[in-house]
């Protein structure tokens, strides 16, 4: 299967999850490691890097 660099960052550039319910969130990784950005569903500050398979 050809993956191509426009779907591989649609995918996984800059999106993350939530540690607490798993809500995939869109954001730049200086806001996340700065804690400025919260989950919309639970109000977390906790995320993680969204897997590759």
């Amino acid at each position: 299967m050809v993956k191509f660099p426009e779907s591989h960052a649609r995918k996984f550039l800059n999106v993350f999850v939530c540690k607490k319910c798993s809500t995939k969130i869109r954001a730049q990784s200086v806001k996340i490691t700065h804690g400025k950005v919260k989950c919309r569903r639970c109000q977390s500050k906790k995320f993680r890097a969204v897997r590759k398979k």
